[in-house]
C-alpha cells in the first residue's frame, strides 16, 4: 500500500515540474517559505486542509489531484487488457448460456413431437 505522504509528495513534485517552477516560486505563490515545500517533497511535513487547498489553487489543479496516485502506462496497458478479457469472458459466458438454453429447447420440443 502507498503511503499517502509520497502520493503527495511525488503530485507535488510532478505538477510544480510541470509549470516549470522553482521550490522558491510555488512558496512565494502561497506565501510559505521554499524549506516547507521541500519538506512536504521528502515527506516530512504533511500541509493542512488550508494550506492543500493554497497549493492546488497555485497549480491550477483540484485539490484532490494531489491525493491521486499516478499508474505508470505498463500497467494502464494491463489493467486495460484485464478488463478486455473479463468483458470478453461475460460476453462469450452469456452466448454460451443462450445458445445451451436454445438446444435444450429444441431437444424439448423435439421429444415432445416424438412422443405425440
Amino acid at each position: 500500500m502507498t503511503d499517502i505522504r509520497t502520493v503527495l509528495a511525488d503530485n507535488l513534485k510532478r505538477f510544480r515540474h510541470g509549470r516549470g517552477w522553482s521550490q522558491a516560486k510555488l512558496a512565494e505563490k502561497i506565501g510559505t517559505s521554499p524549506h516547507y515545500i521541500g519538506m512536504m517533497e521528502i515527506k516530512h511535513n504533511f500541509p493542512s486542509s488550508e494550506m492543500i487547498q493554497k497549493l492546488a489553487s497555485a497549480l491550477g489543479i483540484d485539490p484532490t489531484e494531489l491525493f491521486l496516485k499516478e499508474i505508470d502506462p505498463a500497467t494502464k496497458i494491463k489493467n486495460s487488457q484485464k478488463v478486455a478479457f473479463e468483458d470478453v469472458g461475460e460476453a462469450v459466458s452469456q452466448f454460451l448460456s443462450c445458445y445451451i438454453a436454445e438446444k435444450v429447447r429444441d431437444l424439448d420440443t423435439e421429444t415432445k413431437e416424438e412422443g405425440e
